[in-house]
This record gives structure tokens, C-alpha cells and sequence, in this order.
């Protein structure tokens, strides 16, 4: 058995996992650990937490130390290095005249690195203006090109829902949202409806998938050929949630349509839901990241 602890360096970033050296961590204690960027400042997600050796897929770094009021001075110091460093790379990016939009910037908790978070179109030349900032900061510098969605984390918002954004509230990592979703819970594949502030298919979309997979396996879809109480019909609509369907009557095809429930019909051939090339050809940049 392993005694390992969370740590997030994000406020809603993903967790990751340490040794925590025999000390006893609550929840939001601050700690200093080494990471693959070097010495970081995070906050403790998880307390102290026993698990079985083979859950562990790596090995653990130790923790290094609890933050010290020193430590904590440090990281205070570096938030505002951060505001400094983001104008002047704002001001380095217009005299380049480079199609790229600043996000954010990072200091490692070391000073060792400093990160710059961009977003842009497509490719962008910008190993004049890391020779730049090198020159001016005299430490190791690192711009990366980030998606809407991972800038939309970062800069926070509300969405259409009137609510703070799920992605920087409390999702830790992004997940698979595709069209096919959207279908299936019966909404209309207008991009103004189904996409967030990001320009891309909301996040909420996954929430409730595995509740309408489920009920997708016993309710008939539209164009499924079902047995009625009154004869065999066709599901010309239907409401997932209540489980009613209208079904046209083939013995009757030009009267009105009828209206029953799941449990009051069988399935002879069941219907497909489908995005057609079109669609998804008009849609699918909602798909990306």
C-alpha cells in the first residue's frame, strides 16, 4: 500500500499525485513539489489517501516541502512578474506585427521558465519574439499555442445558461463532445444552440449522454416501424425524456397522428439516427478543440 496526496496548480486544473513524505496534508494546504517544469507552488485537492501498489502507474515524486510564508511571498511576487510580462509581450507581439492573441502568462514557481499561452488561426513564426523576451527577462522562455476551449478555461465567463463556465469552475479536463450527441438528446443542430462562448459544442452536452444512451435502447427513434394498439405504424416524432411517441398509422396515413407510450408499442425495425454529410460538413468545426 501507497500513501499519496492531490495537488492541483490550477484552480481547476487536472490533479496530480505525489509521495507525501510521512507529513499529514488537509485540503487547501499549500505545498512545494517538483513537476516536469520544475519546482512548483500547489495546493493540496486531496488529503493524505492510502492505495494498493499496483494503482500507481509511476513512481512518486516526494513532496519537497509545506509552504513557508517565504514561499507563499514568492508565488505573490510572481503573479505580479506576470502582469508586467504580459504587456510587454502584448507590446513585443504588435512590433512584430504577429497574427497571434496573448492569453496568459506563467512564471514557474523557480523563476526558471516563463510560459506564454497564445491563440491563433493557424501556424505562427514567432523565434524572433522568444529571442525577444530572452533577451529582456534572461531566463528560458516558452510560448504555447492553446485551443478556444483551454482559453476560455483560462479567462473564465458566464455561459448561455446565465452560470460561470463548467471548464473553469469544476471539470479538471475536457472531454469528447461530438454532434452525434446533440442529435441523439433531440436538439436542433443550430451552432447558436448547442455551442458555448468558446465557439465549440457545449461541455453540458456530456453530462447527460449515458442517460439518453440508455433510454435510446428501448425507445423507439423517428422512422422506426412499430406495433400499436391500434396497428403498424410509423414514429413520425417522439419526446425521449417522457418516452411519448406520435406515430403515423399505415392503415390510415392521412388522419391524424396518434400519440402513445413506450410501453404501449413494439419495435418491428427500429429507426437510425443520422448526421448527414451536410450537417456535419457545417458543424464539425464545433467538434474541435
Amino acid at each position: 500500500m501507497a500513501t499519496i496526496i492531490g495537488v492541483r496548480f490550477k484552480e481547476v486544473g487536472k490533479v496530480y499525485y505525489f509521495d507525501p513524505d510521512k507529513h499529514i496534508l488537509k485540503k487547501d494546504d499549500k505545498v512545494i513539489v517538483e513537476t516536469s517544469r520544475g519546482i512548483e507552488c500547489g495546493t493540496v485537492s486531496m488529503p493524505n489517501k492510502t492505495v494498493p501498489d499496483d494503482q500507481l502507474n509511476y513512481p512518486l515524486k516526494k513532496l519537497i516541502r509545506i509552504a513557508t510564508k517565504e514561499d507563499l511571498a514568492t508565488v505573490a511576487q510572481n503573479k505580479e512578474k506576470e502582469k508586467k510580462a504580459f504587456d510587454l509581450c502584448e507590446k513585443k507581439i504588435r512590433h512584430h506585427k504577429l497574427d497571434m492573441k496573448l492569453i496568459s502568462v506563467e512564471y514557474t514557481f523557480d523563476n526558471s521558465k516563463i510560459l506564454f499561452y497564445f491563440t491563433a488561426d493557424g501556424r505562427v513564426d514567432f523565434r524572433d519574439l522568444v529571442k525577444d523576451l530572452a533577451y529582456v527577462f534572461k531566463t528560458r522562455i516558452e510560448l504555447r499555442q492553446i485551443g478556444v476551449r483551454d482559453e476560455a478555461k483560462k479567462l473564465g465567463g458566464l455561459g448561455i445558461c446565465g452560470r460561470p463556465f463548467c471548464c473553469s469552475t469544476f471539470l479538471g479536463d475536457f472531454q469528447p463532445v461530438s454532434i452525434k450527441m446533440a442529435k441523439e438528446q433531440g436538439m436542433s443542430l443550430n451552432p447558436v444552440k448547442i455551442s458555448g462562448t468558446c465557439g465549440r459544442l457545449m461541455c453540458c452536452l456530456k453530462y447527460e449522454q449515458d442517460a439518453y444512451s440508455d433510454l435510446l435502447k428501448k425507445t423507439p427513434k423517428i422512422g422506426a416501424i412499430v406495433s400499436t394498439p391500434d396497428g403498424k405504424g410509423t414514429v413520425i416524432d417522439l419526446n425521449i425524456i417522457t418516452g411519448q411517441l406520435t406515430v403515423s398509422l399505415h392503415k390510415s396515413p392521412d388522419a391524424a397522428a396518434h400519440t402513445y407510450t413506450v410501453d404501449q408499442v413494439s419495435i418491428i425495425k427500429d429507426g437510425q439516427i443520422r448526421v448527414d454529410k451536410a450537417e456535419l460538413e457545417r458543424l464539425k468545426k464545433l467538434e474541435k478543440n
